[in-house]
């Protein structure tokens, strides 16, 4: 086991995805009258993504549609690495899988899984719902602990032996104090992107492969510079690798990550500084820097 502060090495080498006539030379045993789509089939291989050669840190760039979470699901299938999100699973998902070639430089470890933007959300969805009970209860309890206030109750059998201590404890303790310990434990309630945020810090543990799709997702710029840190002192301290797809330029900007650039054709690795989105933003700021200066 790798212990904090050794050097970062990697689970995964490298990935091959079939190249467009693999992938035309099984379509053509296929019916096509048959099938709606053929999907994974011909959503990499249009941009000639055919490699991947991983290092401790390795980002999938690209815009909607170019296969970033597709590759994800892919790599994650093939390794057997734990997915809980649901995605979208064709008929030819696993042949599709079967003719990728993944190399490893060390075993995947157990406890290594891919996090997905779903699985961000069915957390946080959990906790509001979760919130909501409990906002539920302590307005009963409200109502029960000024019923007891009131009450003229008197005992009159061991049954009644209950609701009289409840009396008691409401006649002698103020409504804050009755309730938190009728309760009993609470749940404290974050905000969206501090539940995020904890998720990714409870998820992600020591010498594990991480695959993560859009962890931006529902974080504020805030948050994803924390991330941006959490992923790199994982990778480098912690024996964690990571593959992730994202947007984000304070990801993007991680010290280190590899980045293949999923817009251009053929597939090639670039600098965050040249990506198509981070221009964008740099124009955008650059165009209002004396407003920034002003202040």
């Amino acid at each position: 086991m790798r212990k904090k502060g050794a050097l970062a090495l990697l689970y995964l080498q490298s990935f091959s995805f079939p190249d467009d006539d693999r992938e035309a030379g099984f379509l053509m045993q296929i019916r096509r009258t048959c099938y709606d789509s053929f999907y994974p089939f011909k959503v990499l291989s249009r941009r000639r993504f055919e490699r991947i050669d991983f290092e401790p840190v390795t980002i999938l760039y690209g815009g909607n549609g170019t296969g970033k979470s597709t590759a994800l699901h892919v790599i994650a299938r093939k390794a057997g690495i734990e997915q809980t999100a649901p995605y979208n699973r064709t008929s030819f998902f696993d042949d599709y899988v079967n003719m990728c070639r993944m190399e490893e430089h060390e075993p995947i470890p157990p406890g290594s899984r891919m996090i997905a933007s779903d699985d961000v959300f069915d957390h946080m969805l959990e906790l509001r719902e979760l919130n909501e009970g409990i906002d539920r209860k302590r307005g009963e309890m409200f109502d029960e602990y000024w019923d007891a206030r009131r009450s003229g109750f008197q005992l009159s059998s061991l049954e009644d032996y209950d609701q009289l201590r409840k009396v008691n404890r409401a006649r002698k303790r103020s409504q804050s104090r009755f309730v938190r310990e009728e309760m009993g434990g609470n749940v404290r309630t974050f905000s969206n992107g501090e539940s995020a945020f904890r998720y990714f810090t409870e998820k992600i543990g020591e010498n594990a492969l991480y695959l993560l799709d859009e962890p931006e997702n529902s974080l504020s710029p805030e948050r994803q510079m924390e991330l941006t840190q959490l992923i790199e002192d994982s990778a480098r301290f912690f024996g964690c690798q990571f593959v992730i797809s994202t947007h984000s330029p304070f990801v993007l900007s991680m010290r280190g990550a590899k980045i293949y650039d999923l817009d251009s054709d053929p597939v090639d690795v670039r600098r965050w500084t040249e990506l198509k989105n981070v221009r964008a933003y740099y124009a955008f700021f650059m165009r209002h820097r004396r407003e920034f200066e002003e202040e």
